[in-house]
């Protein structure tokens, strides 16, 4: 599990953040799956292509380790430290093959192209595509989180239904953020457009996606108050922070999101935070 502290120390400043405010019992689990999920994405993300593999190394690569998390899942043992921690993580909280599978497929789907002709085109999504892809890269880490965060509680049906409504919204705003800020690196190094087809966004599609996300987000702020008390300050936290990410992002052109990353200044971050915990602390007295 230190494994994975490392992991998202090196990668996440606001992810990282926000896990420091979880309960001690779940603050290493959603640790262990953020590491998981950030090796795939980097195996997919052009950091094994620039090693030199081929297409199918990197195909073969990417269901290794798939095969191994499942492995790992059902024998509660891998040579691999942050398989094994994820694998214990799983078999704690549940998490199995109808969460793990939709996430390789949806890395799968980030696999460089063969060497073809359409291999240096820009790739667009449609709605059904960037839907699948969503649910698979950042609706079911959601749902993942959600079982380490109830794995003690017994749920009837409707807060079931609430809560897993509320995480895969949340999942799927942070996803659909992370695709408007990484506008120049997802289309000029990945040729990727996930929030449309072939063609470059416009303002007007900006203010769209920022809605819906605005309406995720909404969607996930509705169910804080199911959550155990210990992992409220964290989930509202992470919230917080991709709310004012979307209000920088409404803020800014098209033309500027596909020259630069926004980002949070620190000392926003810092107030969002502080902000955060007070809230959480007001509800739970």
């Amino acid at each position: 599990m230190r494994a994975s502290a490392v992991v998202i120390r090196s990668y996440s400043t606001s992810f990282g953040a926000a896990t420091r405010l979880l309960g001690q019992r779940h603050r290493p689990h959603v640790r262990n799956v953020y590491a998981l999920v950030r090796v795939a994405d980097e195996l997919v993300d052009g950091v094994t292509e620039g090693a030199g593999l081929t297409h199918e190394e990197q195909a073969d690569a990417l269901q290794r380790l798939e095969a191994e998390v499942c492995r790992a899942i059902d024998c509660g043992y891998s040579s691999d430290l942050i398989v094994h921690a994820f694998a214990q993580t799983a078999r704690a909280a549940g998490i199995d093959a109808s969460l793990t599978a939709p996430f390789f497929a949806s890395m799968r789907a980030d696999l460089p192209a063969p060497n073809t002709d359409e291999a240096d085109q820009l790739r667009g999504f449609d709605a059904e595509q960037h839907g699948a892809y969503v649910y698979g890269s950042a609706e079911v880490v959601g749902l993942m989180c959600l079982r380490i965060f109830t794995r003690d509680r017994s749920l009837d049906a409707l807060e079931q239904h609430r809560l897993e409504r509320g995480a895969r919204s949340l999942g799927a705003a942070f996803q659909n953020v992370n695709f408007l800020r990484d506008l120049a690196d997802d289309t000029d190094r990945l040729g990727r457009n996930y929030l449309g087809t072939q063609e470059r966004l416009t303002d007007a599609d900006r203010i769209d996606w920022v809605r819906r996300i605005e309406a995720e987000l909404a969607d996930a702020r509705a169910v804080l108050p199911l959550l155990p008390k210990d992992a409220r300050a964290a989930v509202r936290c992470a919230l917080n922070l991709f709310a004012a990410l979307t209000h920088r992002i409404s803020r800014t052109s098209i033309d500027e999101l596909y020259a630069r990353r926004v980002r949070v200044p620190d000392w926003q971050k810092t107030v969002v935070i502080s902000r955060s915990i007070a809230r959480t602390v007001a509800e739970t007295r």
